[in-house]
């Protein structure tokens, strides 16, 4: 039985909502206990007593909106924070004038920093900023000037809210990248599992079914080819090395199925990163194509790789067009030090002297444009060699100090 991978996904701000909910509850307790032991000395106590119990009431009946981020909702929040305004504001009313003056506690005390705190675990720093703002405002408002004390605690729950609540956008981050990464080291492993079975059965049958073939001749050789179209876009499949086709055609000479590619153009995806030149290129192999390829990545530029493999893609079907139904082709990939050099090698008969030249004044322009003028506008070189009877052999190279052929194409205008 396969076995399955199981991702587990984890909170990082979890512990976070947990530490609320007590901070919420001992802050409640605290306030409480700090009226109490001024009671005497309140003006209107009862303003007071009526708030606490309201506090009381709201912070145990809502402990479950502060259990996750799911529950705390924008609307718990905005009617958090006004009680926690509402008991500032009050306080001049319960409380008397000298009290406030001599810097005395308001209604909620610290429990106003649980209101300011949920919006920054919930939203963010942007979050915190605004509760944190407000409450400030308030605490201004209700003291009635700026005192040293007062700016001192404004200041500390705003830095400190907006701190927590850039931390909490990071851990999210982070959070969000680690799941990623398990999911795709999860689905490697199962691949590689697909992989094994897959080769130890399915394409050790094709193989054989197109060698028969090739060897029966008639129908049986066409049964064979096909078979081997399917062994390569199978174990295409399975490497996971395939990239998004646009449109399929069935390459009959070359036996191969060689697949175009349409991407967005680098100025769509600025932050794009570089490409692995062997995926682009893994999709023309084929029954008659063969790719040499590095064992480690060959990153390119996007825009680079894409020319890089549309040319070798023409190259190919020059080879389907004038090598003949018989002809194999060869694409060897070099990672140099200063340069990826992608060669392309066919045993047809050749290309006679003079018949490039004569293509060109003919109009047909597939070396001159498709290959040579790729190779140029991303900063490479391309070099034909063909001998009559011998097979054309095209040599694609591209510096690795090129990285956008936006640029290189500026140069060459200037």
């Amino acid at each position: 039985m396969a076995r399955r991978e199981r991702v587990i996904r984890m909170s990082v701000e979890q512990p976070l909502w947990r530490a609320l909910t007590a901070y919420r509850v001992l802050t409640m307790l605290y306030a409480i206990g700090l009226f109490a032991t001024a009671y005497g000395r309140f003006t209107r106590p009862g303003v007071a007593v009526a708030y606490y119990a309201v506090l009381c009431v709201w912070t145990l009946a809502t402990l479950p909106r502060v259990a996750n981020a799911a529950n705390c909702t924008k609307r718990f929040l905005a009617v958090d924070l006004t009680i926690a305004l509402t008991g500032i504001l009050l306080t001049p009313v319960a409380d008397s004038h000298e009290r406030i003056l001599a810097g005395g506690p308001t209604l909620p005390s610290i429990w106003t920093a649980g209101s300011v705190l949920a919006y920054a675990i919930k939203g963010g720093w942007r979050w915190a900023a605004f509760a944190s703002t407000t409450v400030a405002a308030a605490n201004l408002i209700e003291r009635g000037a700026p005192a040293r004390d007062t700016v001192h605690n404004v200041v500390l729950v705003w830095v400190a809210s907006i701190a927590i609540g850039y931390v909490v956008e990071v851990a999210r981050a982070s959070e969000r990248t680690l799941a990623r990464a398990l999911e795709i080291e999860a689905a490697t492993r199962e691949r590689e599992r697909l992989a094994r079975d897959i080769h130890d059965s399915v394409l050790q049958v094709l193989a054989m079914v197109q060698r028969r073939g090739s060897a029966l001749g008639g129908e049986a050789a066409e049964l064979g080819r096909l078979a081997g179209e399917q062994e390569v876009a199978l174990r295409t499949l399975v490497s996971g090395a395939l990239v998004p086709p646009s449109r399929v055609s069935e390459d009959a000479a070359l036996g191969a199925v060689v697949r175009a590619v349409d991407v967005p153009d680098a100025e769509e995806s600025p932050d794009e990163g570089p490409l692995d030149l062997r995926r682009l290129l893994l999709s023309y192999a084929g029954a008659r194509v063969t790719l040499s390829e590095p064992g480690s990545p060959v990153p390119l530029a996007p825009a680079t790789a894409r020319e890089l493999a549309a040319a070798v893609g023409a190259a190919l079907d020059n080879v389907r067009r004038h090598a003949g139904d018989g002809a194999r082709a060869w694409i060897l990939i070099e990672d140099e030090p200063d340069a990826i050099v992608v060669t392309v090698r066919d045993d047809g008969p050749g290309i006679p002297e003079g018949r490039l030249a004569q293509a060109e004044g003919e109009g047909r322009l597939g070396v001159a444009q498709s290959i040579r003028g790729r190779l140029r506008d991303i900063g490479g070189t391309a070099e034909l060699i063909s001998v009559p009877g011998q097979g054309t052999e095209v040599e694609l190279k591209v510096p690795k100090s090129v990285r956008d052929p936006r640029a290189s194409r500026g140069k060459a205008e200037q």
